[in-house]
């Protein structure tokens, strides 16, 4: 038997994938999670072979939970599974931890593919990203501003680019407006920038929006 949790805080996404993974892999169960803090909570609790997540979720965010989970179970591989592109995302959910990263935009047969090369041990990356991160790793290539923020910092200027104000974005990720001031200031101080207006411009530019 396969146990899979799949942590998502869509109802409709979990079934969804539940039922691609009840058809296609034999003897698979699987558990749900809606929070990156009821994953955790499935992982210290119970013994899972694969954990599916998605990254921006309520509360505590896919990326950090990503990181306490392999605290607390260093060998459970875990998938990101998120809309977001992998452009944006990939790289620092390999760097959390993860074991591989697949676009929600994806065939369910690339999702199978990736599960069954994850629970074999191995990464998972798409060619597109595979090529990204070839270049990466080539001694001219720089890093741009935005990979020097923590990954909340980093979720907190895509949603500034996307037109979000402090107080939507306080409400959306359950934190206080001071605290969102805070990583405001931090990103500013990060990115060598003095206003929003220059770090939504920056975002629109690279493509990090919604």
């Amino acid at each position: 038997m396969i146990r899979i949790l799949i942590a998502d805080d869509h109802p409709v996404v979990r079934k969804g994938l539940g039922d691609i993974l009840t058809n296609a892999i034999a003897g698979v169960q699987c558990g749900e999670a809606r929070t990156g803090q009821e994953a955790l909570e499935e992982v210290e609790r119970r013994d899972w072979d694969l954990v599916m997540m998605d990254i921006t979720m309520p509360g505590r965010s896919g990326l950090d939970a990503l990181k306490e989970i392999k605290r607390a179970r260093p060998n459970l591989p875990v998938l990101v599974l998120s809309i977001h592109p992998e452009a944006q995302y990939g790289k620092r959910a390999l760097m959390a931890g993860a074991s591989g990263y697949v676009n929600k935009m994806s065939a369910p047969n690339d999702l199978v593919r990736a599960i069954s090369q994850v629970l074999a041990g191995r990464l998972y990356v798409s060619p597109e990203m595979g090529e990204d991160l070839a270049a990466r790793l080539k001694p001219d290539s720089g890093r741009q501003p935005h990979e020097n923020l923590s990954n909340r910092e980093f979720q907190v200027l895509r949603l500034l680019g996307s037109g979000r104000t402090p107080t939507q974005i306080a409400e959306e990720l359950h934190l206080s407006l001071t605290t969102i001031s805070t990583y405001r200031a931090r990103i500013l101080e990060k990115m060598n920038m003095r206003t929003t207006a220059e770090l939504m411009h920056y975002a629109l530019s690279n493509d990090l929006t919604d």
